[in-house]
């Protein structure tokens, strides 16, 4: 049988949204997106201030640790993704990568040294990477393909949730027993959200017995269908899509002139709850875009809010009203982006490869963000982080065009 998806022409008409769509899995998925994303979020927002002020660490070491953290999470998705080809297994990945997440996060906040704080992230970062095609596989199995934009938007808006309560709660726990501890207390989120994921995995029903599945990394079945031409647009985007934290970074050093530290920290953390905030209330109506339409527009939009946004902070100004449309367009970007490329994915991919394409997916993510973030942070120490950023921009500019440029043909219809 053809899906809906698979089936939908360039010009799609609008179908109804399936009832009940909405289960206790799904619940159950998007809360530990939520609770792992608030749990994490904090020592990436305290994480800064750790390196360059605590640690007294350049802000090429924060470009280099966030780079190879994003890489070696990138070959552990690639990996999660082979694992999670058989749908028996994806449950315990799921588990062992929420865990091992919220310990390894909250343990950063002990370092004495930069090094340190690279190991652990990088740790915690690589856990959090297999898990990811486990998660968004178990997604797909329990929800309609003709609702999987809405299923994913709401999963990346809890996701995006947590990264608004993340920095809140670093803002008050910095106040009330500083830095190293607020890191530290982040634990707590992250383990709820590991109850989280067994209590969907608990009101999910339980795949079909199956022969063993062999471990294979499987790239070409993905790439032979069509999401090959997808692909070059997802890479292209991704190879300029920077960590969060130097958006952040440039925040605050361009609020810091006539200001404390700690108070242009705050203020730029304020703008990175903007930032999420943006992305959450964009996530599900992109993810209705993406239904209704083909998931190729959705991530057209995304990507281009994401190069006004690089363009913005080309420029220098020390006023937070003046920064913060840049980060409202980089929240809908992402927003935009992650759902579209999840709704794809799911769509396009056979089911006995999902797991895979999911793996391959997170894998050019993380790939693409290493190599942007550590580009960037070495522009911004040997130049300026206005060239960073116009670097960053040219990315979004050849992806933008790389998507508006995919033929309607049958091959990447639906996408």
């Amino acid at each position: 049988m053809v899906d809906a998806v698979t089936a939908e022409p360039e010009l799609a008409v609008p179908r109804p949204q399936p009832k009940g769509w909405f289960s206790r899995g799904v619940a159950g998925i998007g809360s530990a997106s939520l609770l792992a994303d608030v749990g994490h979020e904090v020592p990436t927002a305290l994480l800064p201030s750790l390196l360059t002020t605590t640690l007294e660490a350049p802000a090429s070491a924060l470009g280099l640790i966030e780079g190879v953290s994003d890489g070696l999470a990138g070959v552990a998705r690639f990996g999660g993704g082979a694992l999670s080809d058989d749908p028996g297994r994806r449950r315990a990945i799921a588990v062992g990568g929420y865990t091992t997440t919220a310990v390894l996060s909250s343990v950063t906040g002990a370092a004495t040294s930069a090094w340190q704080v690279g190991v652990l992230r990088a740790g915690a970062w690589a856990a959090r990477g297999l898990r990811v095609p486990a998660r968004n596989a178990l997604l797909a199995d329990i929800v309609d393909p003709a609702v999987y934009g809405r299923a994913y938007g709401f999963e990346r808006a809890m996701d995006n949730l947590g990264a608004i309560f993340g920095p809140v709660l670093a803002i008050g726990l910095v106040a009330l027993v500083g830095t190293r501890a607020a890191i530290g207390i982040s634990v707590i989120p992250g383990l709820l959200a590991t109850a989280a994921i067994l209590y969907a995995i608990r009101h999910t029903e339980r795949p079909k017995a199956r022969d063993k599945v062999k471990i294979r990394i499987q790239v070409r079945p993905v790439l032979q269908g069509p999401l090959r031409s997808l692909f070059a647009g997802i890479g292209a985007f991704e190879f300029g899509n920077c960590a969060a934290t130097l958006l952040i970074l440039r925040a605050t050093e361009l609020l810091e002139p006539g200001r404390s530290h700690a108070a242009a920290a705050t203020t730029a953390l304020w703008l990175y709850v903007t930032y999420n905030a943006a992305a959450t209330v964009t996530s599900v109506p992109a993810g209705r875009h993406a239904d209704r339409t083909v998931p190729r527009r959705t991530l057209t939009i995304g990507v281009i809010a994401f190069g006004i946004a690089y363009a913005g902070l080309t420029r220098d100004t020390h006023s937070w009203l003046a920064l913060t449309p840049w980060f409202v367009f980089a929240g809908i970007g992402i927003g935009c982006v992650e759902t579209a490329e999840h709704a794809a994915v799911a769509a396009k991919a056979p089911a006995e490869i999902r797991g895979s394409a999911f793996g391959l997916l997170a894998a050019v993510q993380s790939f693409g963000n290493f190599a942007a973030s550590g580009i960037a942070g070495v522009l911004w120490t040997v130049a300026s982080p206005s060239w960073a950023f116009a670097y960053l921009t040219g990315w979004m500019v050849l992806a933008a065009a790389i998507l508006m440029r995919l033929p309607p043909r049958p091959a990447s219809r639906g996408l």
